[in-house]
């Protein structure tokens, strides 16, 4: 990788993955590009930064062509919840957006793609607890839909052109660095914020409904692994699950309770329920494991403390 584009960057993962990929391979070799969001300072200032529209193919081949791309980490996603409530927008920008990001690399023969998939790619009838990486892929929500058809285009891509594209089955992410951005795991950063503001928090997700989560450090370290990974010892491509906890909000609360106390929790789901309802529990993640040595790094324990001890002072000024 000499030159990388990460699409998407400034949302929730693209804002903090862009600042470690210029870190890892310079500045200068890293760009960025968002649709109409503007970015940080940070972000606009440490290296180059661009605005591209994935569903506008030209746009995304000019960027790719004026700085000599040869890596793109596509991170444009219409989310879960946001994407059941505009189905149709979901669809376009992560079907037929990705499908131009792939044309792209098969046409100026670009080293890479990275794009991640996602744990709604699963659906009621997958088995919920310790979910293999081969398994019944029918979802009932668009965006999870999307992520099944990017998992088997990638895969054709690669079969097909032999375009090195590669992803992972993110679980929910939770971060300190960027707000909820319509998923339906936000409830975990949602209640964080709420502790360290002194808050009473009321969930949209009901007491048992456990799923699979991930620190945004962990996150961070899985796509770049994956992205050096050596491709003679991948079996798998676009579909690794990655997997670091699961808990359900009653859970959560209890480990920030102990760093908030007179933290409070209510229960009212909503029509998000029946999204986290057809989702695993827990990820068998062996395949990950064995084909690029895939680790966490952080637990329930270790991500409440390292949450408050961010937020504290950005919520706070404390």
């Amino acid at each position: 990788m000499k030159k990388i584009l990460v699409i998407g960057a400034v949302g929730q993962i693209g804002s903090e993955l862009v600042p470690l990929l210029r870190t890892k391979y310079g500045n200068e070799n890293v760009v960025a590009a968002g649709h109409s969001k503007k970015p940080t300072d940070d972000l606009a200032n440490a290296g180059p930064f661009e605005f591209v529209n994935v569903l506008d193919k030209e746009s995304v081949e000019t960027v790719v062509k004026d700085h000599g791309i040869d890596t793109i980490y596509n991170l444009a996603a219409i989310l879960s919840a946001t994407g059941e409530q505009k189905p149709q927008l979901a669809y376009n920008v992560n079907n037929n957006g990705y499908f131009n990001i792939l044309e792209i690399g098969r046409e100026q023969e670009l080293e890479r793609i990275m794009t991640p998939s996602s744990i709604a790619a699963f659906g009621p009838e997958t088995p919920r607890d310790n979910t293999p990486n081969e398994t019944i892929l029918k979802p009932t929500t668009m965006y999870g839909i999307t992520k099944v058809t990017g998992e088997l285009l990638g895969n054709y891509y690669f079969q097909k052109y032999g375009l090195d594209v590669r992803g992972l089955r993110y679980p929910g992410i939770i971060s300190s660095e960027t707000p909820p951005g319509g998923g339906t795991t936000d409830y975990s950063i949602e209640m964080y914020y709420a502790a360290v503001k002194g808050e009473h928090y009321t969930s949209f997700l009901g007491e048992g409904s456990a799923l699979p989560m991930m620190y945004m450090p962990d996150a961070l370290k899985a796509i770049v692994d994956l992205a050096e990974a050596d491709i003679s010892k991948l079996t798998h491509h676009s579909d690794f699950n990655v997997n670091a906890m699961s808990f359900a909000p009653e859970e959560l609360a209890t480990s920030i309770q102990k760093e908030c106390p007179e933290f409070t929790v209510d229960y009212k789901p909503d029509f998000r329920q029946a999204i986290a309802d057809s989702w695993p529990k827990s990820l068998d993640d062996s395949a990950a494991r064995q084909e690029w040595n895939w680790k966490p790094g952080y637990d329930l324990k270790a991500m409440t403390k390292d949450m408050i001890e961010k937020l504290t002072p950005k919520l706070t000024g404390e």
